[in-house]
């Protein structure tokens, strides 16, 4: 059952350039291909999506952290979203890898065993989204010490 329907409209500009528009009171975005389809003026589509898994993963370690009271900030991710061709020829997104950064070094964080167990599974665009490409996770502290994922 549904709880919440998302909307946004997507207008034409011209050839790969939309508008899309989030909801009233939201700055528009224009999106665009990269060339040698389109001019590369905006995020392409994939960009969107890592953008979204990024950006969801982030959310979702800041709320787990702060719900502890700690003040990870602030957190860096990098995205890399990996494309290529699949079995059948189609390009496609073969995985996503994102890599968190704590603002912060781990001993100044309490719980933070108990984040990192947990903070991915309430994440609700990246678990979508990794029903059907795999996504690979790793958070490092500020001083660059891997925390989780290999």
């Amino acid at each position: 059952m549904s709880e919440k329907t998302i909307t946004v409209e997507l207008r034409q500009k011209s050839k790969y350039q939309f508008d899309i528009d989030f909801s009233e009171g939201m700055p528009k975005l224009m999106t665009d291909e990269p060339a040698p389809l389109g001019e590369g003026k905006g995020p392409s589509p994939v960009q969107l999506l890592a953008a979204a898994v990024g950006n969801c993963l982030s959310d979702s370690l800041y709320f787990a952290l702060a719900k502890f009271k700690q003040s990870p900030e602030p957190i860096h991710t990098v995205v890399h979203a990996e494309v290529g061709r699949n079995a059948d020829g189609r390009m496609r997104v073969l995985k996503i890898e994102a890599k968190l950064h704590l603002g912060v070094e781990a001993h100044r964080l309490e719980h933070l065993d108990r984040v990192l167990e947990q903070f991915e599974a309430f994440c609700t665009v990246t678990q979508s989204v990794g029903q059907g490409i795999p996504v690979h996770t790793r958070v490092l502290d500020s001083t660059g010490l891997i925390l989780k994922g290999a």
